[in-house]
């Protein structure tokens, strides 16, 4: 469908109309570009509806409505084309008077008192828009910020812009809670919930470039591929015995699983619980294992060195007795 720049808008109650487009990408199973692309419009257009900065066009809801086989939402006002004109050009009438002092005559006139503005004030002043970024609490080093740091190097990634962290939609729907109040409770921010059947995939994304700086530069995280740039456990966290118990069961519970090993002897039925650490960055595997020996476990290295394994059921039951899970999925498998 064509978006026209002349059509009716459609003004929601606060919140309905991202909840409507929401509806709309998770019922027909389409991701932003893609729903974006079959109403003719820009990705940013998409954002900026999704944000509630502009109103959507009545043609698009119409056609979206069709898709999901529902009538119009109800409790919303159809607008004509350019209804905010009026009220936008008596501010921009306003704003031309405080700046020159009168409205319209002389260009140069114009030209000359926009300098005196810009001279005295206007350079002074910060960009409403650009440069400005949102702030984040900046939470003081804690076990709970150690935790974050290894759900992080788990099942996270860094880009310039975001931080994401990828968890199973079922197997890890709980986890997924409780990772949404941790990043909530740390940083005072709430992580966005974006969910692709196809890959069974949640991803909890937070886009705020205060928090990319607060991570690379005072947590000690890195942006981009971590298995290429072989990472490690930080170095504050390391010299804390809270937080490398901490950082371990952020690590765990994300990158570790609870294996059940069953086998027969003599017709006689076996089953043992292990729980294994995987991670393709060799520095980091090495750090779990000399975190597990400085606590008197005997965590076994697999021949391809990837794997962390601790073999003995004791040693699993005191593991979880000292370290711990707020992941449900391995605490329910422990009582299988």
């Amino acid at each position: 469908m064509a978006e026209m720049v002349n059509s009716k808008r459609v003004k929601f109650h606060k919140g309905k109309q991202r909840a409507f487009i929401n509806k709309c990408l998770v019922e027909l199973k389409l991701t932003n570009s893609r729903l974006a692309k079959i109403l003719n419009v820009n990705p940013r257009t998409l954002t900026d509806w999704k944000r509630e900065k502009f109103t959507m066009s009545f043609g698009a809801i119409k056609f979206l409505s069709k898709k999901l086989g529902e009538p119009i939402p109800t409790k919303i006002k159809i607008k004509k084309p350019f209804w905010y004109v009026s009220s936008g050009s008596s501010a921009g009438g306003i704003a031309v008077y405080k700046k020159y002092g009168y409205i319209g005559g002389d260009p140069e006139y114009r030209k000359k008192r926009w300098f005196l503005w810009w001279e005295r004030e206007g350079k002074f002043k910060p960009h409403p828009i650009i440069n400005v970024t949102k702030p984040i609490k900046r939470p003081r080093k804690s076990e709970k910020l150690a935790e974050f740091v290894g759900i992080v190097m788990g099942d996270g990634g860094i880009t310039k812009n975001q931080l994401t962290i990828t968890l199973h939609h079922r197997d890890d729907e709980k986890y997924g809670k409780y990772v949404v109040k941790l990043i909530k409770k740390l940083f005072g921010v709430s992580p966005s919930k974006y969910h692709y059947p196809k890959d069974s995939v949640n991803d909890f994304v937070v886009s705020r470039t205060e928090l990319i700086k607060f991570c690379t530069e005072k947590l000690g995280l890195k942006i981009g591929n971590k298995i290429k740039q072989q990472i490690d456990i930080p170095t504050w966290i390391k010299k804390n015995k809270k937080f490398r118990i901490a950082c371990l069961r952020g690590l765990v519970d994300t990158d570790g699983c609870l294996v059940i090993h069953k086998y027969k002897v003599k017709e006689k039925q076996y089953c043992y619980k292990k729980l294994d650490f995987c991670s393709a960055s060799l520095p980091l595997v090495s750090s779990v294992m000399q975190i597990l020996k400085n606590y008197g476990f005997q965590p076994r290295l697999s021949r391809n060195r990837r794997n962390v394994w601790l073999d003995n059921q004791k040693e699993v039951a005191r593991y979880l007795a000292m370290v711990g899970s707020n992941n449900p999925k391995h605490l329910r498998r422990y009582r299988e």
